[in-house]
């Protein structure tokens, strides 16, 4: 995947965010960073790629299930700062993952481990993520 700069989709302080297959980053130093490494960032977002080619290959599919689990997990801000970005699946998977050098290269079929968490209700991955 390739980083990109545009300041204007990040927001809250957000490092980077993955766009119809592009890295978003804030600078142009950042995205040669990332383009020319293998970092846990490159990694978080590249997972991300994989969990769209796991949902139909589609990247329609995958920001409406992304938003879907968002707002699911929505009212859990109530007990858990930024709780519909953390407990949403595809983060969770992401977050999980992105210190791992070899868990990409395990994703042939499209990265799968988010789903685990989608049969989850937002109150039980919250439980979960504070253990």
């Amino acid at each position: 995947m390739k980083a990109v700069t545009d300041r204007f989709w990040l927001r809250n302080n957000y490092a980077a965010l993955t766009f119809f297959g592009f890295i978003v980053v804030r600078s142009k130093e950042e995205a040669a960073h990332i383009n020319s490494t293998n970092d846990s960032l490159k990694r978080h977002e590249t997972i991300h790629l994989r969990q769209a080619q796991s949902t139909h290959n589609s990247w329609i599919c995958f920001y409406t299930l992304y938003i879907w689990y968002y707002l699911r997990a929505l009212p859990q801000n109530r007990h858990m700062r930024n709780a519909a970005y953390y407990l949403n699946p595809f983060e969770m998977e992401a977050y999980e993952h992105m210190y791992e050098p070899d868990y990409l290269e395990k994703c042939t079929n499209g990265a799968q481990g988010w789903r685990v968490y989608a049969k989850m209700k937002p109150s039980e991955r919250r439980k979960m993520s504070k253990s």
